[in-house]
Order: C-alpha cells, then sequence, then structure tokens
C-alpha cells in the first residue's frame, strides 16, 4: 500500500534545524499483506472468487498483494510514478535487479559502480565501486547466497550477500553482454560479443565448455529454470536452443529479422520464452511446439529490454529506446479501434500450423524515459516494477490505488506539454522539484556514507584496554615526518614518543661484543661452574677496575649536578635507588656546606638525610 510522508521543520539531534523538503512517496506493502493472511481461506473447486476491488478510495484499505490475485494479472499492472531516484554522479543504468529479499534495488551503472536503493523509500543506502569499466550484466543465484555481475572487460566477479568481492575471472575478452545460473546453481553461462557463449564451473571459477554457432556478437543468454537448456540471442537474427551437457545446438529459431536484444525463459512454468530485438516486434515462443504463439507489437522503435512478472505468467514487459515502457497482458489481444483481434493458435484446429496471434499493450507508459530504456526487473512480490535508462536515471512503479483519477494524466503518459494543460505538471517548477530530488538524494547519499564510517581501531597496549600504542596513528599506521599526532588517553604520555629499544638478543655462545667483559674470563668462569657477574643494566657503564659499581658520566651538554652536604649518609636513600655495590668514588663529596639537593638537608632534620659516615 502505497503512503506519503512530509518531513517537516524541527530540531534534529545536532541542535539545529532542517529545511522542509519535499514529498517523499514510500510503498507500504505489510497492511496488504496483513489484509490478505486475515481473510484469505481455502480455494475449493467452482467456489466464488474474493469481491473485486472497486474504483474509490474507500478500497484503499482491501488492497491485495499480487499473490492474492492470481486470477487477474491486470490488478499488478504498474501504471503509476512511484520515483525517480539519481545519484550525484550520474551515469547510464545499464542493469537494475532486487535483492532476493526484496529489500533493496541493485543498480550497475556505466561508471562501474553498485548503488543500493532502499526498496520502500527508494532513498540512497550506499554505492561502492564493482568494476573498472561499464557494468553490463548481473544477476543472483537461485539459492538467494551468491551474486555474478560482468562487464565490458569480460571480467566476471563473485559477490556475497553483503557485496564482499571473493573472486574475479577474465572470462570473455569482449564485453559479456548476457549471464544466467543452471537451475542448481553449480554452474553458469555467459554471452559475449565474441559470438561464444561459455558455461563455467561456479565453485572453481572455470571453464568448462565454450559453445560457437552464432556468426555475430552474442547479445543474450538464459538458462531454463528447471531443465538443461540455454537460449541465446545475437546480432545474426537468430535465436538458438543449446544442450548445456554437449554443448550442441539443439535448433534454430528464425523469427526476427533484426539484432536480438533480449531472451528469456517465463520463470514459473517454463514453457514460454520471449525475445524482442530492433524489428520493433517482441515475440513470444512455446516451447511445446517450438514456434511463436504470440508477437507484442505497439513500440514504435526498436525495443530494448523485456521482463516476465514473477507471478503472473500472463503478464509480459517491455523497454523501448524511445524511452516507453510497455505492458501486455498475453490473454487479451487488445486490438485497437478498426482492427480485428486475431485467434489466439491454441484455440485454432491446427496449433502448430495456425498463425501467431498479435497482442497490443494492455497499458503504454509512453514518456516512462528520456532515453532508451536498457533494464527493467520487478520486485520478488510483483507489485513494483524498477527500470533503467540511458538518461541516468532509476524509476519505480506500482499499480495505481483504486479511484486514482490522475495516474494516467501525469507527464509520464501523456508528455508535459498535454500534461501541463490538463494542469497535472508545471513546467515552470520543473527546475525546483528536479532540485528539491536531487538535494534530498545527495543528503541521503551523505548519511549514508556517513552511517558506513566504522571507529577506527586502535591499537592498544597490552593489558592496557583503551590506552594507545606510543608512535601509533588512531588507525594503527605509525606516525612519522610532518603528520600530526594526537595525544594519549593517558596524562603524561603522548603519542609521538619512539619506541624503547628492544632488549639484548639472547646468545647462546661467549658473547664477545660486550665492552668491560673478557671473554676468557667468562668461558673459565662457565667452564668452572661459576656464573659470571651480572650484566649491566641499559644504559650503565661497567664498574671501573677496583670498584663495584659506579655511576655512568654525565653528558657534557648538561650542566654539573649540584653539590652534596658534608658527611652525606647514602644509606638512608631509598633502596633501589642506586645501583647494587654502589661506592662512593674519593673526591667525590662537595667540600661546600651550605649546597645540597633538593628535599635532603644539611642536617639531621632533612628528611631522608642525615650526619653520618659516608660511604
Amino acid at each position: 500500500m502505497e503512503r506519503d510522508f512530509q518531513n517537516s521543520y524541527g530540531a534534529n539531534h545536532e541542535g539545529g534545524y532542517r529545511r522542509q523538503t519535499g514529498r517523499r512517496t514510500t510503498t507500504d506493502y505489510g497492511s496488504s499483506m496483513v489484509q490478505w493472511m486475515r481473510h484469505r481461506q481455502q480455494r475449493y473447486k467452482g467456489a466464488t472468487p474474493m469481491e473485486l476491488e472497486r474504483p474509490s478510495a474507500s478500497y484503499i484499505v482491501d488492497m491485495l498483494p499480487p499473490p492474492a490475485k492470481t486470477h487477474n494479472p491486470a490488478d499488478a499492472i504498474p501504471a503509476k510514478w512511484l520515483h525517480s531516484s539519481t545519484n550525484k554522479a550520474r551515469h547510464a543504468i545499464n542493469v537494475v535487479r532486487w535483492t532476493p529479499e526484496g529489500r533493496r534495488l541493485l543498480t550497475g551503472s556505466y561508471s562501474g559502480e553498485f548503488t543500493l536503493w532502499n526498496g520502500m523509500a527508494f532513498n540512497f543506502e550506499t554505492i561502492m565501486q564493482a568494476h573498472d569499466v561499464a557494468i553490463r550484466a548481473a544477476t543472483y543465484s537461485h539459492h538467494e547466497d551468491w551474486l555474478i555481475s560482468a562487464c565490458n572487460d569480460g571480467v566476471i566477479k563473485y559477490w556475497q550477500p553483503n557485496f564482499n568481492n571473493v573472486k574475479a575471472i577474465q572470462a570473455h575478452h569482449e564485453p559479456i553482454r548476457g549471464i544466467s545460473f543452471s537451475p542448481n546453481d553449480t554452474k553458469f553461462v555467459t554471452a559475449s560479443d565474441d559470438a561464444s557463449l561459455k558455461i563455467f564451473d561456479f565453485a572453481g571459477g572455470v571453464e568448462e565448455s565454450t559453445l560457437t554457432g552464432h556468426n555475430w556478437d552474442a547479445r543474450a543468454v538464459d538458462w531454463h529454470p528447471t531443465k538443461g537448456l540455454l537460449v541465446s540471442g545475437s546480432k545474426d537474427h537468430q535465436v538458438k536452443l543449446w544442450d548445456p551437457r554437449t554443448g550442441r545446438c539443439l535448433t534454430t529459431l528464425h523469427g526476427h529479422k533484426n539484432t536480438l536484444n533480449k531472451t528469456l525463459f517465463e520463470p514459473t512454468r517454463g514453457q514460454l520464452l520471449a525475445t524482442c530485438g530492433r524489428d520493433q516486434i517482441a515475440r513470444v515462443f512455446d516451447l511445446r511446439m517450438m514456434r511463436d504463439v504470440c508477437l507484442l507489437k505497439g513500440h514504435e522503435k526498436e525495443i530494448s529490454t523485456l521482463t516476465w512478472h514473477p507471478i503472473h505468467v500472463a503478464l509480459l514487459s517491455t523497454g523501448g529506446n524511445d524511452g516507453s515502457v510497455f505492458h501486455y497482458l498475453l490473454n487479451e489481444p487488445n486490438a485497437p479501434p478498426n482492427t480485428s483481434a486475431s485467434t489466439c493458435p491454441y484455440d485454432s484446429a491446427d496449433p502448430s500450423n495456425a498463425p501467431a496471434q498479435t497482442i497490443y499493450p494492455a497499458h503504454r507508459v509512453q514518456h516512462a524515459h528520456d532515453a532508451p530504456v536498457w533494464t527493467l526487473d520487478w520486485h520478488p512480490l510483483g507489485h513494483i516494477l524498477a527500470s533503467g535508462s540511458n538518461d541516468r536515471a532509476t524509476r519505480f512503479w506500482t499499480r495505481p490505488r483504486p479511484g486514482d483519477p490522475d495516474c494516467n494524466n501525469d507527464r509520464y503518459h501523456i508528455g508535459e506539454a498535454a500534461a501541463e494543460a490538463q494542469g497535472t505538471y508545471d513546467r515552470r517548477s520543473r527546475g525546483r522539484t528536479q532540485r528539491e530530488e536531487e538535494e534530498q538524494e545527495m543528503e541521503d547519499e551523505a548519511d549514508g556514507l556517513i552511517d558506513q564510517k566504522m571507529p577506527a581501531r586502535q591499537p592498544v597496549l597490552p593489558g592496557i584496554p583503551g590506552l594507545a600504542m606510543p608512535g601509533l596513528g588512531n588507525d594503527g599506521t605509525s606516525v612519522g615526518g610532518s603528520q600530526k599526532t594526537s595525544s594519549s588517553n593517558m596524562p603524561g604520555i603522548v603519542s609521538n614518543l619512539p619506541f624503547p629499544p628492544p632488549p639484548p638478543p639472547p646468545f647462546s655462545t661467549t658473547p664477545s661484543n660486550i665492552p668491560g667483559i673478557d671473554p676468557a674470563e667468562v668461558a673459565r668462569l662457565i667452564a668452572g661452574g661459576k656464573l659470571p657477574p651480572p650484566i649491566p643494566p641499559l644504559g650503565m657503564q661497567p664498574p671501573l677496575p677496583g670498584q663495584a659499581g659506579s655511576l655512568p658520566p654525565p653528558p657534557p651538554h648538561l650542566p654539573p649536578p649540584p653539590p652534596l652536604p658534608p658527611n652525606f649518609d647514602f644509606s638512608k636513600l631509598p633502596p633501589g635507588l642506586l645501583p647494587p655495590r654502589f661506592q662512593v668514588s674519593s673526591g667525590f663529596l662537595a667540600s661546600t656546606a651550605d649546597a645540597g639537593l633538593p628535599g635532603i638537608g644539611s642536617d639531621n632534620s632533612g628528611g631522608g638525610g642525615g650526619g653520618g659516615g659516608g660511604g
């Protein structure tokens, strides 16, 4: 069910005020599904069907989803425009695909970018650079756990549902135009401009076979939803059916008179095959008779793409090179005035030789896009159709609400001039509306990118949570040169301190490069079973001859330390302050009595000091 949400002035979480934005249309199918679940009942043969909707606004609450009306495909025709979504950097949209659960729409652009749009509010969610060149094809697996995409360079990439790229293979050296999974998802097939089809093993990404037979570029390919059967269309005007096991061409269908643009099996029952091309006609073939049973006419220019409805077998949608989108009902000819309706081959005495039935559009959206429509895709529930075009816009379409009188009189159906004459479109407000939509999309894109930013991982000291490692930036990289560093979380410790010196390397032989240690003496002590004297701590000099320990000399650029008071008792100092077996050398004490260290007096009243014999 469609709802309209209006943003208003108000304070945001940052304390400021946001401007009032335009109306954002949201399609919420939750109420329709709940309505169907509450009132549905088991259908018995010959039972009275549910009450039909009437063109009144009071029937909006009784709208049901397409699965509830399998007997009436006309109720699923998407005649109402919902929303147009564009990126900040605009590029042609070559691929649109709904995610398997239907929550988001994935678009692939000419710049090689993947963009995700919300499936209910149609706002921007995320964007990523998937390929280096234009994306030409993409499809989800039947088990809904993998996505594969192909580009102009002939590269195929594997994607997980979270869009983590796990593999890339060079499948062709020419652009890939089509790609499709096998029914059990163990293989997939590609069609390329090198006039060949290739079958790959999905798990290993290894080419298994190459199907040759087309005389020109292979523009489309599809794998039957339940059988081992392939179909391909080419610029040589031929539609070929293949056996994927042997690689043999089973048959060739000669119906089109120009380049094929799309070949697609019907996904629900798998008995029909739809094709379209530059001859302005789409054909529907019956695989049981290997012949065309329907001719879909009405386009004034070439048909660039088509798609089947996921629920209704009789509903087929096509996109034209002039930006139009037509919807056909295969069980209704919809012949224009002064034109006689043709007979369906199934109703004739000889269906194999009867002429194909001509079907005209049940609904036309003549001005759906301003440029060729490259791709169409239905929502899995069947209530929204997404279209991508060379006008760099992605548009969403749905069925109108009961009693909506203006859905067929907007600028997408009758054009801007006629809609302005009827009062359903204002040309003067087009620039303002377009500007508001672009600002809204840019704001959604900025919010989406901010939401994607995760907090930076900071390296911490072992055993001290939250304390950053000195010398590392917030992102864990080393900081050097003119890069700015931030202060640490602990007062008195800054993050630009160098790392402490490493401990001395262990040695298994007698040391020979340590100053002050005689290797011969160490070897003699080790041989006699005695331990050698301890190695001096880092920064300490070895003891001088005849002394048990001594302090290192001060650096030459520092002033001399203040003299100690006479008869200073070194035994009163805190333990551990001086090295082990420390002895004062002769001439170390000063003769001045009024000098001293801070906090150490010259008499017995000084804290921690006192008269007494010096060392």
